[in-house]
């Protein structure tokens, strides 16, 4: 694959998981200096990691919330929160991905966790 490909493969990957409405944000706010990170998250973690068979789409946001929780990464959390729901990732799931972080990343960074999903829920509930 090229990298053209790779990209195309990419963006396709990254709007299904994350959302048109996102995706086109994040192109928009787009500057001199930030373009290439774009581009590089796009070709490698989208259309690179995202698109490999090994692992089921929802197995992968599972992973990518604990490591979130893990690296007390809060904005990412909370963007893959929303993720996981596209992914057809339960609440439950994401509750029992936190209870384990709990005990593997500490209590502190899950109990953070838990209030930054239960406000991303809140905020689906409702339509935002």
């Amino acid at each position: 694959m090229d990298e053209r490909e790779r990209y195309s493969s990419g963006m396709k990957v990254r709007r299904a998981v994350l959302g048109d409405a996102y995706v086109e944000k994040a192109q928009a706010a787009k500057t001199p200096f930030s373009e290439p990170f774009q581009d590089l998250i796009t070709r490698y973690a989208w259309g690179e990691i995202w698109t490999r068979p090994g692992l089921p789409r929802n197995t992968r946001s599972l992973l990518t919330l604990a490591m979130m929780v893990a690296l007390n990464r809060n904005d990412e959390f909370r963007m893959h929160v929303r993720a996981a729901a596209n992914n057809n990732v339960t609440r439950e799931e994401i509750q029992e991905v936190l209870i384990q972080a709990a005990i593997y990343c500490g209590v502190p960074a899950a109990n953070a966790a838990f209030h930054i999903a239960q406000e991303v829920f809140a905020e689906m509930d409702a339509g935002r």
